[in-house]
């Protein structure tokens, strides 16, 4: 029996080498596209899945949420359950909204001298990136807080320290911090574009940026109204901040008049800036969301109040018109709105009996005065 002859080809051939795939290209989102994105803050009362839903029936492609109660103290339910987190990921991807921005906690002051009060502000802030990541929010607004007697310089050093310690250990991820202008209303930090491009550079470490509202820099006293007071904040705020890091505006009309330093926001059109400034705004090239005068992805977004029913799919809906774009705007359900007339009777009399108890405690105290006279 004869063996088979074994043949050992042994010449290398540059087709058998073994070739990894490379790695994937990582994905722009889909609202980084250089479309128009137009928004509002939307509740997450019942589910954060339900702030999604509210977004997609007024008509928007971008929101803003709160993680947790802003007016309130994180207790021991700081985390949202892994959960609820993915299944808020998951329909945010079939709706296609974006971007995500999570707005800080009210109570939270960064600027904070009372070493109590900077402490618990900053585990707060800390809780809002964990709670913001595990949602996959895009962006993290925050206000800077209140001086109090120091000076604006340690005010804003206090603020960096802070932002620091609370995103330490930290793995931010895609997840970008603003920090937003304010009204000027007493001490409160960050009422000039300088003061907020203080701190922006101070934490450029992190990649932070800067959220402006249109109402606080009205009452800021930067005359957005006009064209050419326009065209003047626009310059003055590359100059300082950089227009590169605005990713997002709060769009609100002002009901305080040009340098009033009160933050009262208004319907879009009915305050002191006006529908025809806001159109200038959302058109504005410096101010859009195309490259490379734009920002892609930059975005619009409404915290204008809601008084009566529908009044938030009507800014919206005001927003898109200004903008030119209501042909393509998202649609809206007919007749949806965060606010319901049975929800509008509970809030009227809940005030009406909050104001009854604030008369009545007056007169009470009046009274016991009178007794001591």
């Amino acid at each position: 029996m004869t063996e088979e002859t074994q043949i050992l080809d042994t010449q290398f051939d540059p087709e058998d080498e073994y070739r990894p795939e490379p790695e994937p290209e990582p994905q722009a989102p889909v609202w980084m596209d250089g479309s128009a994105r137009i928004g509002i803050h939307t509740s997450i009362a019942g589910s954060y899945v339900n702030a999604l839903e509210s977004a997609r029936k007024l008509g928007c492609n971008a929101l803003q949420i709160f993680s947790a109660s802003p007016r309130m103290w994180a207790g021991g339910g700081a985390r949202i359950p892994d959960t609820d987190a993915a299944a808020f990921r998951a329909r945010r991807t079939e709706l296609g909204l974006g971007p995500l921005v999570i707005h800080a906690n009210y109570l939270i002051n960064l600027a904070a001298s009372q070493p109590m009060l900077r402490t618990r502000s900053i585990q707060a802030f800390h809780e809002e990136l964990v709670r913001g990541i595990a949602l996959g929010a895009d962006f993290l607004v925050v206000h800077p807080g209140s001086r109090g007697e120091v000076s604006s310089q340690r005010a804003v050093t206090t603020v960096i320290e802070s932002v620091k310690q609370a995103a330490k250990l930290v793995p931010l991820g895609n997840l970008r911090i603003l920090i937003e202008n304010t009204a000027g209303m007493g001490s409160a930090v960050g009422s000039t574009l300088e003061e907020v491009a203080d701190i922006v550079a101070g934490l450029s470490e992190l990649g932070v940026g800067a959220c402006l509202d249109t109402a606080h820099l009205f009452a800021a006293g930067y005359d957005i109204s006009s064209e050419k007071g326009l065209e003047q904040t626009v310059e003055h705020i590359d100059k300082t901040i950089g227009l590169d890091n605005v990713p997002v505006f709060h769009v609100n009309d002002s009901k305080i008049p040009l340098g009033g330093r009160v933050d009262r926001h208004e319907h879009i059109g009915q305050g002191k800036i006006g529908a025809a400034a806001f159109g200038r705004i959302l058109k504005h090239p410096r101010l859009g969301p195309m490259p490379p005068v734009g920002v892609l992805g930059r975005a619009f977004l409404l915290e204008t109040p809601i008084d009566d029913p529908g009044d938030d799919r009507r800014n919206i809906a005001k927003l898109w018109e200004l903008a030119g774009l209501e042909d393509v705007a998202p649609r809206a359900e007919k007749g949806y709105s965060m606010l319901t007339s049975a929800l509008k009777k509970k809030l009227v009399a809940r005030t009406k009996e909050a104001k009854k108890i604030a008369r009545a405690a007056s007169a009470k105290k009046k009274a016991k005065l009178r007794g001591k006279g």
